[in-house]
């Protein structure tokens, strides 16, 4: 009977439309901690796959910053040389290699390393003119803090100061500074612009970011054009991953949610509306599976089953995987 009422649950998150191109099942337990860690750890972070289907997650601590998993959910390693405060990160695979590039929140700075772990190219905080920082009101030092960033087709780096400046930092694929994009003055009027992907479903392609403390997700061009609006009313957008003809939003409060290329609802996933969604308070024994509370990241594999990374003090990672 158990068992039968969780089918149930799992099946009730899964809300999809008539016109879904595809729909999810959630796979509960699907992520296996190493032995002797009863947490993740406490996850303000990302979640990226590898074309080897390894998933990668990063959390706050000094000890274990970013754990790589097997494609089933088996603990493999922690991958040794990556800061603990990886805020936003992907993984890029280019001609000379595959890479995990990013955004550190408190160290301010850009990374790119290796899959296997080691830094070929950091990009700090000086890097970036100050009359693109902010203030800090404790220290009295300019400062950003990074949340999301992606890798255009020519190479280039996008890296967005969500928490601070709400400008888009743009660098060129050798790591130099070439312009700063958007900010809080129209015509963009950003409030925490939190993550963001290269909308390659466009020719050219184009920026599509989350703003989040506006509920909207918008376009952007590569040099830095207000292109629109793509969708609004959103419960506070948080991350994005482009699938397909599809965008894919993870929403802080409880919910994630498809748009097709007009910007218009597919289907959502995992929606909840119980007490406790945008924290990351909420203890494990309170999990459902297949109901997010806090998504932050979002990730899919060569397949198209989709990973879900939560802003939680506990460390949680959903799959849905694609039917």
């Amino acid at each position: 009977m158990k068992s039968l009422v969780l089918v149930i649950a799992v099946a009730v998150a899964l809300i999809t439309t008539a016109t879904a191109a595809n729909t999810y099942s959630a796979v509960p337990d699907w992520l296996k901690l190493p032995q002797g860690r009863e947490q993740l750890g406490n996850q303000h972070g990302d979640v990226a796959v590898s074309s080897a289907g390894e998933v990668y997650v990063s959390v706050q601590d000094p000890a274990a910053g970013v754990q790589v998993f097997s494609p089933d959910g088996a603990f493999l390693r922690n991958l040794p040389g990556a800061p603990s405060d990886f805020h936003g990160f992907v993984i890029r695979k280019q001609a000379d290699g595959e890479f995990l590039y990013g955004a550190t929140l408190r160290g301010q700075t850009i990374v790119k390393m290796t899959l296997e772990g080691t830094i070929v190219m950091t990009i700090g905080s000086s890097a970036i003119p100050d009359q693109y920082k902010v203030r800090n009101a404790r220290s009295n030092q300019l400062a950003l803090l990074l949340t999301g960033l992606d890798v255009a087709p020519n190479g280039d780096l996008y890296v967005s100061d969500g928490y601070a400046s709400d400008y888009i930092h743009r660098f060129d694929k050798s790591g130099k500074y070439l312009a700063s994009l958007g900010g809080k003055q129209a015509p963009y009027s950003f409030n925490t612009l939190h993550k963001l992907a290269i909308d390659t479903r466009f020719q050219p392609a184009r920026i599509i970011a989350c703003d989040r403390a506006n509920n909207r997700v918008v376009h952007l061009s590569l040099d830095g054009g207000f292109l629109g609006v793509v969708a609004k009313d959103l419960l506070l957008p948080a991350a994005i991953t482009i699938d397909g003809d599809n965008a894919i939003v993870g929403e802080l409060s409880g919910r994630v949610t498809v748009l097709d290329k007009s910007g218009a609802v597919v289907t959502r996933i995992g929606a909840n509306t119980e007490q406790g969604i945008g924290t990351n308070k909420i203890p494990p024994a309170q999990w459902r599976p297949g109901f997010v509370l806090s998504p932050h990241g979002v990730a899919l594999n060569a397949r198209g089953d989709l990973f879900v990374s939560e802003f939680s003090a506990f460390g949680r990672v959903h799959r849905f995987n694609r039917q």
